[in-house]
């Protein structure tokens, strides 16, 4: 996996402070992108032992509320195996923070993929730049779904998080 940055402290990206994980690699390619710079899967750095370091000693911190992936699109063929991991390591060992992911592909698409059951919340659906609404929290496009994966998980429908 590749990796652009490593966002701390982020109040945008999710509940609470939080850090930010942002992948290489999006085969969405929306018109109107904030991160077009993110979409080539070789770009970035490799996500190394490192990198990894910096996002657990971001997850240490007691003020921290949890970790988001976003990108490019961390559930792109060349991501999806190791943010899976990574998720999976990181609800392990962190069970109280919040794990949240933005992807450009709908629930519809996902749900049986195994890093959904260690996710709290997934960001859903392309940017759609006409229906581009800046007052809209955690989202950039109307369309885009704010969705309560463990709620939903259980009800076996959608269930929208709660601002």
């Amino acid at each position: 996996m590749r990796f652009h940055n490593i966002t701390k402290d982020d109040m945008l990206n999710g509940d609470g402070l939080r850090v930010v994980l942002w992948v290489a690699g999006c085969n969405h390619c929306c018109p109107g992108c904030q991160n077009q710079i993110t979409w080539d899967p070789n770009g970035g750095l490799l996500f190394d032992q490192d990198a990894k370091k910096e996002v657990m000693d971001e997850l240490d911190k007691d003020y921290i509320s949890g970790i988001t992936f976003s990108g490019g699109d961390p559930l792109h063929p060349q991501n999806l195996a190791d943010v899976t991991e990574l998720a999976k390591e990181i609800r392990a060992r962190y069970p109280k923070k919040t794990i949240w992911l933005y992807t450009g592909s709908v629930w519809e698409e996902v749900r049986r993929l195994e890093i959904v059951k260690y996710l709290d919340v997934m960001v859903d659906g392309e940017f759609i730049r006409e229906q581009l609404d800046k007052t809209l929290h955690w989202k950039g496009s109307a369309n885009q779904r704010v969705i309560d994966v463990q709620k939903t998980l259980e009800s076996g429908k959608i269930v929208l998080h709660e601002e």
